[in-house]
This record gives C-alpha cells, structure tokens and sequence, in this order.
C-alpha cells in the first residue's frame, strides 16, 4: 500500500500551524502567553511594538529558534528554547524560516501592518538553502 494519508490537524482561523519538526508532526500557536513570553525576550512595549520588528524580516538564527520554540510551546508541546535548537526543522533554516512566516501571518495577519506577510515573502523567495535569517 502507499503512504498514509495525513490530514492537517492545524485550525489557521485560532493561529495554529503544522510543522514536521524532529521527524514528527507538530503544532504551533502564538498564544497570548507565547505573545507576552515573546515581548519580553524582544523588549517590545506593546503587540504593535513586536509586529514591527517582525516586519523588517531581518530575524536571527535565535530569534527563528525563539518563535519557534514559543509556538510549539502555545500548540501544547512541553520543550524549551534549548530543546527546539537541537531540533530538526523539515526544509532546513529555509523551512524553520517559511513555518516562522506562516506562524506569523496567522497570528497578526495582514492588517498588522503587513508585518508577517513581509517575512514570509522573504522567506519564500530564498532558495539554496538560504533564509530570510541572519545568522
């Protein structure tokens, strides 16, 4: 017989995303406490504040880690930031990147000033296996 069939569990109307990450199958949500966590370790003010430093689509290898890590932690996976950097993203930095763009577009969507179509963008249009990411 063939592959089974897999079926999406993500709901992109509550913020979520999946992800094969490790081998395995996850979600990913910004919830408000992923949202508060994320604010803080980017010492921004407000939602606004972080949607704009997001817009610039100029993010690091641990700052793709950190939402990472937040969005699994929002999509009920138990892992640290330590646990999510040793951890092995289908498609590479440029597949860690593209779910990054796609967490954010779900999560502040079009109307935040175009903050996460604007890395997604970016994300999709590298290939060779670069991203948008700075190291």
């Amino acid at each position: 017989m063939g592959e089974p069939v897999t079926v999406n569990r993500a709901n992109r109307h509550r913020g979520e995303v999946e992800a094969v990450i490790d081998g395995e199958r996850r979600i990913l949500c910004l919830t408000l406490g992923a949202l508060a966590e994320l604010e803080t370790a980017f010492g921004a003010d407000s939602l606004a504040d972080l949607a704009a430093r997001f817009s610039s689509g100029r993010l690091k290898s641990a700052d793709l880690t950190r939402i990472l890590a937040c969005g699994l932690r929002g999509g009920g996976n138990r892992l640290s930031d330590a646990d999510v950097a040793e951890m092995a993203v289908e498609g590479g930095v440029a597949g860690a990147a593209k779910v990054v763009g796609e967490l954010l577009t779900v999560t502040f969507g079009a109307g935040a000033g175009g903050a996460a179509p604007a890395f997604a963008g970016r994300a999709q249009e590298k290939t060779g296996g670069e991203a948008a990411a700075s190291p």
